[in-house]
């Protein structure tokens, strides 16, 4: 049966590393909300009671009669059944370590647009977020994009890849992190991506491979937009 994948319709958002996972390794998915009646669906099962406590909110996953909430965590099933980690324990552990980290610095990007409630508008706290933009991006951008160049080229495996010596989940990530920073701060990256070569690499060799590349160019990738983690406003958007 294919894995049913839960996420809000029309952004590609957090549910976007699960799907990037499941299209890489060609796994058979449903992205229901995208269905008629899908979105309904995945209201009431956030509501229905069952003997495991229901999914606080999306993304979440379905395969037979498990539900596994939250990104990391649902990467971290995935990754063995989908070829996308090591067989090491160990490096197992490491590399859901890294994709915890990549759940810290989305959160502080989705931040710096909405620094102080969910339920207000941006334009409600305009002023806040152009100073959280700034501290995010003279302090925040380069402390976890220049952890992340250091732990890809300090592999003792090599830089190609995060951990290890092949493709995993939290690869597949990063790429889409760096798409999401291009996409809300094109100024800054532009000139912060000469610190991170190793990155910019790692990058574009994901977004080479075939199923990624097939994927990017078809309906089922959705475009950033501004009701999504990143957003593109320009007045936050400057050279760090």
């Amino acid at each position: 049966m294919p894995y049913k994948l839960y996420y809000w319709d029309g952004i590609p958002g957090r549910g976007e590393f699960v799907r990037l996972a499941l299209e890489e390794a060609g796994a058979d998915y449903l992205d229901i909300a995208r269905q008629p009646g899908g979105t309904n669906e995945m209201l009431k099962l956030m509501k229905m009671p069952g003997e495991a406590a229901a999914p606080f909110a999306p993304p979440f996953l379905i395969d037979g009669d498990l539900v596994i909430s939250h990104v990391a965590n649902i990467l971290f099933y995935l990754g063995p059944r989908l070829g996308l980690v090591a067989e090491d324990e160990g490096l197992r552990t490491i590399t859901n370590g890294l994709q915890l980290t990549i759940t810290d610095f989305v959160a502080e990007i989705h931040d710096t647009h909405h620094p102080v409630a969910l339920s207000l508008y941006y334009e409600d706290q305009k002023p806040e977020a152009l100073r959280r933009s700034a501290d995010f991006l003279s302090e925040r951008l380069p402390k976890f994009l220049g952890y992340f160049e250091r732990v890809l080229t300090q592999n003792p495996r090599g830089p190609e890849h995060m951990v290890g010596d092949r493709l995993s989940y939290v690869d597949l990530s990063l790429f889409q992190v760096i798409e999401g920073l291009r996409y809300a701060f094109p100024k800054a990256m532009d000139a912060y991506e000469t610190n991170i070569p190793g990155l910019v690499a790692l990058h574009d060799a994901v977004r080479a491979r075939p199923r990624i590349l097939s994927y990017l160019a078809s309906e089922r990738r959705l475009a950033f937009n501004e009701s999504c983690v990143f957003r593109h406003y320009p007045e936050l958007d400057r050279q760090s």
